[in-house]
């Protein structure tokens, strides 16, 4: 299901949406202050792009906390919303289930990006 899964993913919106979160860190990189931003950025991309298959695991200490926290008011509390909206819609159908879910595993780490770690 992993690779059929990934495949579907990066056709149907995948690949616009990765391609929205490297040009989002190449421009928050552009700055000495926005390089912490712009990797979070890159990490999402690359869940983005094939979400089948991998696995994030969450940890860090206070420094990811306060900075976790920064990010969810500036930028993850909107992005994280708008993948629980696609993940709710999606996951009303059968076949849609396992989409949503990718979704929702988004709506975490867009939450919650430092920190954490994609496998």
């Amino acid at each position: 299901m992993g690779c059929l899964g990934n495949l579907i993913w990066m056709l149907c919106g995948g690949l616009i949406s990765a391609a929205g979160y490297l040009i989002a860190g190449c421009v928050c990189c552009v700055t000495v202050v926005g390089i912490p931003v712009g990797i979070q950025c890159f990490k999402l991309a690359g869940l983005v792009l094939f979400p089948f298959g991998k696995e994030v695991i969450y940890g860090g200490g206070l420094g990811s906390f306060l900075l976790n926290v920064i990010w969810a008011i500036a930028f993850g509390l909107p992005m994280a919303l708008h993948s629980l909206f696609w993940g709710c819609v999606l996951c009303i159908t059968v076949v849609g289930i396992p989409f949503g879910l990718q979704h929702f595993k988004f709506a975490k780490l867009a939450f919650m990006p430092f920190g954490s770690v994609v496998l």
